[in-house]
């Protein structure tokens, strides 16, 4: 299977309930409906509270703005864009506070312990494991992700994802994307 490209700017934004943000959902699988996994942006307007999701372990990571902290339960962790991701329990009470104006930020769901992001600069190789969901986000800068000796651009602000059903290599080349993995 070749990898699929999602554009952040066709895919139509969705107010939150609570009026501090939209998100932008760029992949729901295997469905929109009944989803193991989901991965959107963000666009964090106001301080305010995350949704809870029982079952779900979320990846956060700021893409644009100044940066957040977010109390999870007691704990407070700052991040900006040049942070790692974050991973924390979907059903723990997060509360997001602004640290200088408005955020772009990208959030993965999964099935807790089956899915990693991270972010990737330069040229990364990669052995893949089988039967792994792929995906590649590139915020601001393209990248190129080579797979089985074909090569893929990615324009800036474009998801790319594919599933993968054997072991392999992959090499991404970018100044600054997200990489994840999720096994299926």
């Amino acid at each position: 299977m070749s990898w699929q490209l999602v554009s952040l700017e066709a895919t139509a934004p969705q107010p939150w309930r609570n009026g501090g943000g939209v998100t932008r959902e760029l992949l729901a699988w295997p469905d929109a409906a009944d989803w193991r996994v989901r991965m959107s942006v963000a666009d964090v307007q106001s301080d305010g509270p995350f949704s809870r999701f029982e079952g779900v372990e979320r990846w956060f990571a700021v893409l644009a703005g100044e940066g957040v902290i977010l109390r999870i339960d007691a704990e407070e962790h700052r991040l900006a864009s040049a942070s790692e991701p974050l991973r924390f329990d979907g059903a723990a009470a997060v509360h997001c506070r602004l640290t200088a104006g408005a955020t772009r930020d990208f959030n993965l769901m999964a099935p807790p312990g089956r899915a990693q992001l991270r972010r990737v600069r330069g040229r990364t190789h990669m052995n893949l494991q089988a039967q792994r969901l792929l995906a590649l986000y590139a915020h601001d800068v393209p990248a190129t992700v080579v797979t089985e000796g074909e090569a893929t651009d990615v324009p800036a602000y474009h998801l790319a994802w594919r599933l993968a059903g054997t072991s392999t290599q992959c090499i991404v080349e970018t100044d600054n994307a997200l990489w994840m993995e999720v096994s299926r």
